[in-house]
């Protein structure tokens, strides 16, 4: 039976590759399909590039962008004007009800 012959990668593939994890947010399976290597193999490399104890790779910490003040004045001005309306509409609702309702005794 004929020995499979070892790839060779070089170092700074497998920087890239590990770089690449660490910025695309894409999970590490996800990533390696891409590059067409096996999942163990580029956690391999995120554990001798990033050093042991630095944290799951799978599941990269990504910080959530929080909107400026000015961003969340304007949607609180934008829904109390859509409360508005919405309340407008269901108190003239509310009155056309008692009207036809008195109207069909």
């Amino acid at each position: 039976m004929e020995k499979k012959k070892r790839r060779y990668f070089p170092d700074e593939f497998k920087r890239q590759a590990v770089e690449r994890v660490a910025t695309s947010g894409l999970a590490i399976i996800d990533v390696a399909a891409e590059l067409g290597i096996h999942e163990s193999q580029l956690r391999r490399w995120i554990r001798q590039i990033n050093g042991p104890g630095t944290g799951s790779a799978r599941h990269p910490i990504t910080q959530a962008q929080t909107p400026s003040p000015a961003d969340l004045a304007a949607e609180n001005a934008r829904l109390k004007r859509e409360l508005q309306k919405a309340q407008t509409e269901r108190d003239i609702l509310k009155k056309a009800a008692l009207i036809f309702g008195a109207a069909t005794r």
